[in-house]
């Protein structure tokens, strides 16, 4: 079985590619991971050429135009744009090539403003938050066209993660999530003995899932699950729960600058809460404890400074 892979050089691909050489090193000759690199998968021309090229059975999308709140903000119609056209031309081709399983990767942030909890039935309920619309429309639409090519015969997988974190995630400043931009504020504020300045009130809840978890999830989803459909993933909801604030106190923490800290109420906070729980299907799983997994993110951008700003144009 061939298997193919966009944005595998991510947050996500890069655990994907962990997972797959820790356990299952006898079909790595089988994967192709595709970066930007490889190819601008906006244009109809570059995602032809690479499925007439590698012939996939599988396909994993986890490319996207992907940043934090401020990002979504400023650049709605660039996010809703690049992510309509990689996300219709992968799975156009897809299809063309009919392929057997197609794994795309939405997004606990796409579902409409004010449902309680979030379960998969509700995603198009209502409008997204506007914070956010670019994205979340475009989003959604893959989620159709992935329903649509249920009726090709293809059987067609859609997970919803909650916010993911881990090594190898996008530490800019300037268009990072939640996570990796308070621990690069934090590494600077420390370095400059100038306070830790976290943006908003620190009061909205958010829910966590590590990288290695969602990849483990993905290989679950390729090697196991035989039904279509969409699966929030997520740890439980007291479990992988918390507030803004206390993400930053914890990465303060893991700097032992937490005396430092302060929040800016100047900033908007964004959407206050999206309460999700897993998919039953993964209720077997083991995940990562959310202390543990910022403190080895920390761990992971400390050692790993010099080359995150090469990699990430810091």
């Amino acid at each position: 079985m061939k298997v193919l892979v966009t944005g595998a050089s991510g947050l996500v691909g890069s655990a994907l590619q962990t997972e797959i050489r820790s356990s299952f090193t006898e079909f790595i000759s089988d994967w192709t991971f595709l970066s930007s690199k490889d190819g601008d998968l906006t244009s109809e021309e570059n995602v032809r050429g690479l499925f007439e090229r590698i012939q996939p059975d599988i396909v994993i999308h986890l490319a996207a135009n992907v940043g934090g709140l401020f990002k979504n903000m400023e650049q709605r119609a660039k996010m809703y744009e690049d992510n309509l056209l990689m996300n219709t031309f992968v799975l156009k081709y897809a299809r063309i090539h009919k392929v057997q399983k197609m794994i795309s990767m939405l997004s606990t942030c796409i579902f409409p403003d004010g449902y309680e909890p979030l379960t998969e039935d509700v995603l198009h309920a209502g409008p997204p938050h506007p914070s956010n619309e670019g994205y979340a429309y475009a989003k959604r639409m893959m989620d159709v066209h992935s329903r649509i090519l249920e009726q090709e015969g293809i059987q067609s997988i859609c997970l919803i993660p909650t916010n993911i974190y881990g090594p190898n995630d996008n530490f800019n400043l300037n268009d990072a999530h939640v996570m990796p931009a308070l621990i690069h504020r934090c590494y600077l504020a420390k370095k400059s003995d100038t306070p830790f300045v976290v943006k908003g009130t620190g009061k909205p809840i958010r829910q966590f899932i590590h990288s290695r978890d969602l990849a483990k999830i993905i290989l679950w989803s390729v090697h196991k699950c035989t039904e279509s459909g969409r699966f929030i993933c997520s740890p439980p909801a007291e479990e992988s729960q918390v507030t803004i604030e206390y993400i930053a106190r914890r990465v303060a923490q893991c700097f032992d600058y937490e005396h430092a800290l302060v929040f800016d109420s100047t900033f908007a906070d964004g959407q206050y809460k999206k309460t999700v729980e897993p998919h039953p299907s993964l209720s077997h799983m083991d995940f990562v404890c959310l202390r543990d997994g910022i403190q080895e993110t920390v761990h992971w951008f400390k050692q790993t400074y010099a080359y995150a700003i090469e990699k990430l144009r810091l």
